[in-house]
């Protein structure tokens, strides 16, 4: 076939691909991290997803956990915290564990330094978040254009509100628009672990479900300090309790089982926990209990 024959039957091709390449990109499918109390047996979740996606059909949600303790503010600020490193700026959290659903508590949008949006009730839940990643802005929400219906439910604000504000955020929505900027917002009164010259005194915050181990508010760069290295005996007190001694060991199998250890968690901090069993039933420990760790 002579040249000439060939690039006329190339020409269509050609023009094809130059209407391609002049096609703007889809965008990018928004990400929204979703975490309530709700669990999963009724159809409260479902209910709240199918919100987000009628507002936002190429919305990707993500769920954090359904099943947080029932009312734990503490736990969904963990949650929240130990999560969001993980996702890129631009993602939207709706969290919903709403004790005081129907009450005059606020619900805000909060803006992270790193350009990840938080959508949840005032009620302490972006404390931790606040302290990790640092905010820039934090906005009520009194915009009811924004929610789901004009006439709210008095008890069910996951759909009415949270769901379709955070839908409308990830999808590209002028966030400023929720309403107006606050100065000050609720912050849970979480305490600090303290180090002494003969100790640290730190405090369970959570069990870990469901193996019963100890989350603490202690960093575990402080064992350091108190002189400790893995392998050593640890002398703990918790509460009013009598003293334990437990090995400071890297993981689980390096004590036998059913024996308890001193370890640093994945999330780099002081933790508790039986190889194989519930430290936290065995011992009594409830969160918020106190500890003292005394110094080697």
């Amino acid at each position: 076939m002579p040249l000439a024959s060939r690039l006329v039957l190339l020409l269509p091709l050609l023009a094809t691909l130059q209407a391609v390449a002049a096609e703007p990109a889809a965008p990018a499918q928004p990400t929204l991290v979703f975490m309530t109390d709700f669990g999963q047996r009724d159809d409260s979740v479902a209910i709240c997803k199918g919100v987000m996606l009628g507002l936002e059909p190429r919305l990707r949600i993500i769920d954090l956990s359904h099943d947080v303790e029932p009312y734990s503010v503490l736990d969904g600020a963990r949650f929240l915290a130990g999560t969001a490193p993980y996702y890129p700026a631009g993602t939207v959290f709706v969290t919903v564990i709403d004790p005081g659903v129907g009450s005059d508590r606020r619900a805000i949008v909060a803006k992270t330094k790193r350009g990840q949006y938080f959508v949840l009730p005032d009620n302490g839940l972006i404390t931790l978040v606040e302290r990790q990643e640092g905010l820039t802005e934090v906005r009520h929400l009194t915009n009811s254009a924004w929610n789901l219906t004009p006439s709210l439910s008095s008890t069910f604000h996951g759909r009415d509100v949270f769901a379709p504000v955070g839908a409308r955020i990830a999808r590209g929505d002028d966030w400023t628009q929720v309403g107006p900027v606050l100065t000050e917002w609720k912050r849970l009164e979480i305490p600090e672990a303290k180090l002494t010259d003969t100790a640290l005194n730190g405090t369970v915050l959570a069990i870990e479900h469901p193996y019963g181990n100890l989350v603490t508010n202690a960093d575990g760069a402080l064992l350091a300090k108190l002189g400790y290295q893995r392998g050593d005996t640890a002398r703990v007190t918790f509460g009013k309790g009598r003293e334990l001694r437990l090995p400071f060991a890297a993981t689980f199998s390096d004590v036998p089982l059913g024996k308890p250890l001193m370890y640093v968690d994945s999330r780099g901090r002081v933790a508790f926990a039986i190889n194989q069993g519930h430290f936290a039933q065995q011992n009594g420990i409830k969160p918020l209990t106190t500890f003292v760790l005394r110094k080697k």
